[in-house]
């Protein structure tokens, strides 16, 4: 049953994450939550307040509709986990930092003008590209964190 329950879980909490993070953030919070000071630091809670919400308001019915039994430990441990290295990823110097020491400093920058095969246009402005480096870091950081909680969550 633990493994059924992981996995109910985890889609829950993977599906929440892309609706929280891509439809329930903010503007403002996405621009401002890799600011430096408490302008960042508050844009980062307010967007994890939201997002944590989001996981509960989608795992909740999940729960009760497969009759999977959460322990109200279990969620707070994962989902605590969760909130906390999501919030630290976002403030983006963070994960910046990590990929530099994890030698992905050049993928990181992929996708941005730093990067040495920058996206440009036949006429050398900015090309337009639906993402970056750290945008795919950012998001594979969180599904390990996702993994965690979900087990966190299954078997606490």
């Amino acid at each position: 049953m633990s493994a059924a329950v992981f996995a109910a879980v985890f889609v829950a909490l993977y599906v929440a994450h892309s609706v929280g993070d891509h439809w329930v953030q903010t503007s403002c919070q996405s621009a401002d939550k890799g600011k430096p000071g408490w302008t960042g630091r508050l844009a980062g809670a307010r967007h994890v307040a939201t997002l944590t919400a989001t996981k509960v308001a989608l795992l909740l019915p999940v729960a009760v509709l497969l009759g999977l039994h959460l322990s109200p430990l279990g969620l707070v441990a994962g989902l605590g986990v969760d909130a906390v290295t999501h919030w630290w990823a976002d403030r983006r110097s963070t994960l910046a930092w990590l990929a530099k020491v994890a030698g992905k400093a050049e993928f990181y920058s992929l996708g941005t003008g730093t990067h040495p095969a920058h996206p440009v246009t036949a006429k050398g402005g900015p090309a337009a590209h639906l993402g970056t480096g750290a945008y795919a870091l950012d998001q594979s950081f969180h599904h390990l964190w996702l993994l965690v909680a979900a087990l966190l969550i299954a078997t606490v």
